[in-house]
């Protein structure tokens, strides 16, 4: 009798041990965020998930650059903790971060490398899933053919002309947004950058869909290259024309699902984008939101912008 209650105990403790384990922390999840910097609120979006029975790890966006890995997140009494090292940052230190949660919201502060602390908030970011197949509605076209009506200017000096319907940046300066927003669309756009240039297509003004240089003929799919969302989805080839010739692309939207095409080829094909990239304009990431251009990098030119909103 001693040896089968003995038994049922040591059963007991392990079928406990793995509910533990098996129950996700509340901190688990994904979270826009939104930056107090100074004298202007940045947006940012974290992700944390288990990484086996019992370590937290997750991403982390922050006002600029790409996501970037977090090791560990301490979570304890209702406090987390975490902190990564510098990405693009001029200051050499560790960012270190401290958050309550409060239901189904973030509070807390992020220490700066140079010592700056600021404060953040975080909700919890929508799944964006859809239901059934959009239906889409009629082209619009975005671009006249002598102005930028539709447009508007976000940060930075305007270095943006329309001339016979080319839309060029002539030089770095600010980015350039449309007045209108959208939900779910299909997008075609053709563009063309010099050597060595950087541009991007912001969906929703917070996806980044990658324009560059593709850095020679030896070059790599990766998270920052033509075609890529930028951070988080590679492309699946290099399909980029040479610098200076006029390139295509044709994207797709539908939630967070994305179809990317550069000149005919699918080189991201029905993916899920986690969250926003760095530098997008917010992070409500529930709301529609404009197409921006990013024109704070370099040249580029754009043509014939169409987008065929969803119903």
């Amino acid at each position: 009798m001693k040896r089968v209650l003995g038994f049922l105990a040591i059963v007991t403790l392990v079928a406990n041990s793995a509910a533990a384990q098996s129950a996700l922390p509340p901190i688990v999840g994904r979270w826009d965020l939104t930056i107090d910097m100074p004298g202007l609120n940045r947006s940012g979006w974290l992700e944390v998930h288990r990484s086996g029975g019992r370590t937290l790890v997750g991403q982390f966006v922050g006002v600029g650059g790409s996501a970037r890995p977090i090791s560990r997140v301490d979570f304890r009494d209702g406090e987390m903790r975490f902190s990564i090292p510098p990405q693009w940052e001029s200051t050499p230190g560790d960012q270190t971060f401290v958050a309550r949660l409060e239901g189904d919201s973030l509070k807390g502060t992020m220490t700066l490398g140079d010592g700056r602390v600021v404060a953040w908030r975080g909700t919890r970011a929508p799944s964006l899933r859809r239901t059934g197949e959009p239906k889409w509605g009629a082209p619009i076209r975005l671009l006249g053919a002598r102005d930028l009506t539709g447009w508007r200017l976000i940060g930075g000096t305007n270095e943006w002309e329309v001339v016979d319907g080319v839309l060029r940046n002539r030089k770095s300066g600010g980015n350039l947004a449309t007045e209108r927003s959208f939900n779910d669309f299909k997008l075609h756009l053709e563009f063309r950058h010099p050597p060595a240039s950087n541009s991007g297509v912001y969906l929703r003004g917070r996806y980044e869909v990658q324009i560059e240089d593709a850095r020679g003929p030896d070059a790599e799919p990766d998270y920052g290259v033509i075609g890529a969302v930028y951070g988080f989805i590679a492309p699946s080839r290099i399909a980029a024309r040479p610098a200076g010739e006029w390139q295509t692309m044709d994207i797709t939207l539908v939630g967070r699902m994305v179809t990317v095409v550069l000149n005919g080829q699918t080189v991201i094909c029905d993916r899920e984008i986690p969250g926003i990239t760095g530098g997008a304009l917010d992070s409500n990431e529930g709301a529609p939101g404009p197409l921006l251009l990013q024109g704070d990098h370099g040249p580029v030119d754009f043509r014939n912008i169409v987008i065929t909103p969803a119903l």
